[in-house]
Parts: structure tokens; sequence; C-alpha cells
């Protein structure tokens, strides 16, 4: 499966690579710039640092308000550009499975109906996430203020570890739901069911790969962000004056970009073969990759991704 990740990528580099540059280097760009601003803004390296001067909170300077809105909006444009990056990468993985190749403007055009779905999809995951989140430290504030600290830790351990584990695996059987979106064009409720369907009884497996493929990407990134990490946090540092302090954030970004650039294609197609080998397990889908590679090999790849709709119902 891992040989399949990197053979995609290698026969179809301008739509995975070239895609993944494209969609990167745009949201590090923007990032980059809302966290120079606070640089700019403040003019002082400490100041923008600290995000408050001394003896003043963080709302009552500008440093402070311009770093912590730059810090939201980045985190919007970085998960938006994660949305869109994924689904562009699905769509590419699913023509390239069928042996046939597509380029970025198709990608896109392909992808833009299921966007507002994929986006809508990711919103809800969000929002089940802080719903678990703010139970879970809701029970346990209550319990510490009725009873006591050791009767909210007593509380707290059980039912933390119990909500990560119920995290884990719901989180594992939606792995497929953005798949189905935009490969099968189904609705959101749709989507989340045939994932379930489609995971359910080889649930250990997906998670198993899914956590190597998660640690290998990791690695990598980690590896290959190292030298610009290290280099930046010289520069913040010991340069001591606006103008580093900006160097330094340049190159950590062009670190986590190049990072992005190799991990992302990767990622994404790992999750597309395992939705593919999930198929072909339970479906019988390897007929159906057959008929996808005659249509791409008689020059007619549109109609081999129709075929992504042969699933249940």
């Amino acid at each position: 499966m891992f040989n399949g990740a990197f053979a995609y990528m290698r026969a179809n580099p301008k739509a995975t690579l070239g895609l993944t540059t494209i969609v990167v280097v745009a949201a590090q760009v923007l990032a980059l710039l809302l966290s120079l601003w606070p640089l700019a803004f403040a003019g002082d390296v400490d100041q923008a640092v600290d995000s408050a001067a001394p003896g003043a909170t963080m709302f009552e300077t500008g440093a402070g308000i311009a770093s912590l809105v730059s810090s939201f909006t980045a985190g919007v444009a970085t998960a938006l550009s994660t949305i869109l990056l994924s689904g562009l990468l699905t769509v590419v993985i699913g023509r390239s499975i069928f042996g046939a190749g597509i380029s970025i403007g198709e990608a896109w055009h392909r992808l833009k109906p299921r966007l507002w779905a994929l986006l809508g999809f990711t919103a809800l995951e969000a929002l089940a996430a802080i719903l678990l989140l703010g139970i879970v430290v809701g029970v346990i504030a209550v319990v510490g203020v009725v009873a006591n600290g050791w009767a909210a830790f007593a509380v707290g351990l059980p039912l933390g570890l119990a909500s990560f584990a119920a995290a884990v695996y719901v989180g594992t059987m939606l792995s497929f739901t953005p798949v189905a979106i935009v490969l099968e064009r189904r609705d959101i409720i749709s989507s989340i069911r045939r994932s379930f369907a489609l995971i359910r009884g080889d649930f250990w497996r997906v998670l198993g790969i899914r956590l190597l493929a998660m640690l290998v990407a990791q690695l990598v990134a980690g590896a290959v962000g190292i030298p610009f990490g290290f280099g930046g946090q010289v520069l913040l540092t010991t340069g001591g004056t606006v103008t580093a302090a900006m160097v330094a954030l340049v190159v950590i970004a062009v670190g986590g970009a190049i990072g992005q650039i190799i991990t992302g294609p990767f990622s994404a197609g790992i999750v597309v073969l395992q939705y593919t080998d999930r198929r072909i397990r339970a479906e019988a889908f390897d007929l159906v990759l057959q008929t996808g590679a005659a249509h791409a090999a008689s020059g007619a790849p549109h109609a081999a991704d129709d075929l992504w709709l042969t699933g249940q119902r």
C-alpha cells in the first residue's frame, strides 16, 4: 500500500507534487504574512514574541491583539487549504487508480461541486470533538467543585481515557467519509454510513495502517524541517532585531512547506488506497478496476470516474 502511494506520485507528478506545491505554498505565504504582521505592528521583537508590553495584558497592547487575530486567521487558512488539498488529491488518486492521468484544472472542476460537503463534514467533525472535550472538562470541573480534587482526578482519568478511545474509534470509522463524498458523490450522512459500512469488520487493520502512515509522514516531515527549524531558532535567539525575526519565520515556514509538499500526497494516497482495498475485499471492486483500466486505455478516462458510483447505496 505504501508502494502504491509513491507509485501514483511518480506516475503523475504534475497533478500531485505540483498541485500540492501550489496549495501549500499559497497557504504558507498567507500564514507567514499573518505571522509577520505582529512583528511589523510592534516594531520590537520582545514585544511581539511576548504578545504584550511589560506590565500589560495581551488585550491591552496592539501587538497582542495583532498576534491573536493573525494566529486565528492563519489557523483557519491552514485548515481550509488542508481540506482543499485533500479533496483535490483524492480526485487525482481516484483517476490514477484506473491508470489515467488528470490535469490540475480538471481535478478542481471535479472537486468543486463536492467542496461544500467536504467543508460541512469537517465542521461537523470539529464541532463533535469540541463538544466531547467540553463534556469531559465540564464533568471533571463539576466533580471538583462538588467534591474535591482527588474525586475529580478519580473521575477524570477513566473518563479521559474512555473519551480518547471513543475519539480514536469514531475517527477511524469516519476515515473514508471524505473519499465517499468526493469519489462516490454522496451527501454527508450517506458518506458517513458508507465509511462505517466499509470499515466495520476490519477496524484494526485500517487503524494500524493509518497510524503507521501518520508516523512515517511525521518522521519525514520532521526530518526535513529540522535544519530549517534549527536555523530559524538560532536567528530568533541571536538576531535580536525585527528583521532577523522575520527572516527566521520565513526559514521555518520554508521547512514546513517542504515537509508538507513531500508528505501530503503520500498521506492522501494511503487513505484512498485503503478505501479501494476495502471495496475490493467487500464488493469485488477489482473487477470494476479492470473495466476502468480498459476505459483509460481506450482514451476515455472520464467514463472510468463514474465507476466509483457502483458501491451499494
